[in-house]
């Protein structure tokens, strides 16, 4: 079924659609209220950017999955876009998170917690934190109410005999004595929530009688952290937005692109307060401004699950968007959603552009310069060569076996010049015998290439060049057996001696530059795939050599040989193990155990 026809056939109901290109690779996934008339935009609307051009001209086919509302289709979005990880979709990585201080209501008498990440449990969470030391917000916490600092468990039947260092310092209630009671360190709460909401008069007056007290009896160790307490609540005053009509809890937006990238920056104002700013810059690759930033919130709030009362969004958006819907829902009330164009609100959303910008202009241009490099190198291998691919992507093999033995065929791939080690494959070559270069090819290339259909995430996506070390017969053996599969795929062989390059349909050699950076990644790309296969060989050979070492071994059955080799995984950890090691996997006798180490030191 075409695309027209899969068009014609669409529901108009909620549901989730997936963009796939001819190698059946997911490129972009998106949701829809009405899917016939979201995704029928795609193709029938020609008042394109030119990134959505470029992403259509690469759908060769969709599918798509029904929902019950536009809210579930959200969910499964999302789900999807972690799962598929699309070229078009912005990709926002969990990485560094901002800390947050956790209150467990459920213990009867619980502490403040330092956490990275909110959990959907009953806890009160505050932050996040950031252009502060979190600790110190702890600690003046303790030092103004005497929350309890430790994890020991407390009983009702059982009472410590001694308090602890914080005890004695005044910074905890020791519930744990039974020195305070539940009534009466629930009443103390309420205030901590006041302080970590932004309220924090009545915590700067409690340090500064206690440090005035402390230089009073001369406990000056004291009073200087006491000292270090005031001044980080005055830094945290300064954050005040005076401009700001409540304490309110706001997140503000902004963002800059360039030809290469997208940055968006959001600024965390809490309780009034600024907290700080962070920003995020992905590739420039996704449709259009408002489904980017779309794209980016949906990711943000999935990892930064508080939720303000407020958002500020530096352009228009569909405020009817489920995103905002199930943020409302998890808020409890509805979320307020601005895209303002004058005041306070105006001035806080360009704040953040600024950031944005100077973010775009400071951290992502060493990387551009980085990225246009490296294309132009690759359209310099494209040129030089006569190739018919920009070769975008880099499959380099290597065949490797001693006198026709345990041969393996390594696979090692470049993506934009860059070495992608998550997509290295390996092959044992089972259907050739003795040491024929060409026919490991062949067999290599073509069980590769049968796996463009797979779910691999490096079969499934094509080479746009294949580089091999040897001459024009390898070469030979790699075209028939691509041409066999009716691919456009380039081919290349570089040559060690000479550094000879060799072109399919060119009856001679290459010659680059020693100094072109062309050539640079060529011998980058070829000597990366033997050092993989020389790797893979090593650990083969040397596992076959185990294996004959122990058939030399008297009562040493298959069973037990299997059992070693479960336990120990790899010959380096077998070769250092002790008689006692030896001994713990099951039917290895002491005796046994001696005759296998005896027989492993024989290995080189």
């Amino acid at each position: 079924m075409d695309i027209k026809e899969k068009l014609n056939k669409l529901p108009l109901s909620p549901g989730v659609y997936i963009m796939k290109d001819v190698f059946g690779n997911v490129i972009y996934i998106g949701k829809a209220k009405r899917l016939k008339s979201r995704v029928s935009q795609y193709f029938l609307n020609k008042n394109h950017s030119d990134k959505t051009k470029s992403m259509i001209s690469q759908v060769a086919d969709f599918d798509y999955i029904l929902t019950n509302s536009e809210l579930d289709a959200f969910v499964l979005e999302c789900n999807l876009i972690k799962k598929h990880l699309p070229f078009y979709n912005i990709l926002l990585k969990d990485g560094k998170s901002y800390p947050y201080i956790k209150i467990d209501t459920s213990q009867d008498f619980p502490k403040l917690e330092i956490v990275r990440k909110i959990k959907k449990d009953n806890a009160k969470y505050f932050g996040p934190f950031f252009g502060i030391n979190v600790s110190d917000v702890v600690r003046a916490v303790n030092y103004a109410y005497p929350i309890r600092t430790c994890d020991k468990k407390i009983k009702d039947d059982h009472k410590m005999r001694r308090g602890c260092l914080d005890y004695s310092l005044g910074l905890c209630s020791a519930p744990c004595m039974c020195k305070i009671t539940k009534e009466d360190y629930n009443n103390l709460l309420p205030d901590v929530y006041d302080f970590l909401n932004g309220k924090d008069n009545a915590v700067y007056d409690i340090i500064c009688k206690k440090m005035e007290k402390a230089v009073e009896i001369q406990n000056f160790e004291l009073a200087i952290k006491l000292r270090d307490l005031k001044y980080m609540l005055l830094k945290l005053r300064v954050k005040t937005v005076t401009a700001l009509a409540s304490f309110e809890n706001i997140d503000v937006f902004g963002f800059e692109k360039s030809d290469m990238f997208y940055v968006f920056t959001v600024l965390i104002i809490r309780q009034g307060k600024m907290m700080g700013a962070k920003s995020y810059s992905f590739d420039n690759a996704l449709i259009d401004d408002e489904q980017m930033l779309i794209s980016f919130l949906t990711q943000y709030y999935l990892i930064n699950t508080l939720i303000p009362n407020k958002i500020l969004l530096p352009i228009e958006v569909d405020f009817e968007d489920a995103l905002f819907k199930s943020l409302s829902e998890k808020l409890g009330k509805k979320l307020e959603v601005i895209s303002p164009k004058t005041g306070v609100n105006k001035k806080l959303v360009l704040q953040a552009n600024a950031n944005a910008k100077e973010y775009l202009e400071k951290n992502c241009e060493l990387e551009t310069k980085r990225k246009r490099k490296k294309i132009s190198v690759l359209n310099g291998i494209k040129e030089k060569l006569n190739l018919k691919n920009l070769p975008l992507r880099i499959e380099g093999y290597d065949i490797s076996n001693i006198s026709g033995t345990s041969s393996v065929c390594s696979i090692v791939v470049f993506v934009n010049g860059v070495k992608e080690g998550k997509h290295y494959r390996k092959f044992k070559i089972k259907e050739v015998v003795g040491p024929n270069d060409f026919e490991s090819l062949r067999e290599s290339i073509t069980r590769r290439l049968e796996k463009l259909s797979s779910k691999d995430i490096s079969f499934s996506s094509k080479p746009d060049l294949i580089l091999i070390d040897g001459g024009k017969g390898q070469i030979n053996a790699c075209r028939e057996v691509i041409k066999s599969f009716d691919k456009d795929i380039d081919v290349i062989s570089l040559a060690k001696k000479q550094e000879e390059i060799f072109v399919e349909e060119d009856p001679l050699s290459k010659k680059l530059s020693k100094d072109d950076d062309e050539l640079k990644l060529l011998q980058k790309v070829r000597d990366e795939a033997h050092r993989f296969a020389i790797t893979f060989h090593k650990k083969l050979r040397k596992k076959k050599q185990v294996i004959s070492l122990l058939d030399e071994i008297d009562g040493l059955g298959k069973v037990k040989k299997e059992n070693l080799i479960e336990r120990f995984k790899s010959v380096r950890r077998m070769k250092k193990a002790s008689v006692d090691d030896l001994i713990s996997v099951s039917g290895i006798t002491p005796k046994l155990a001696n005759e296998i180490i005896k027989k492993l030191e024989e290995l080189n």
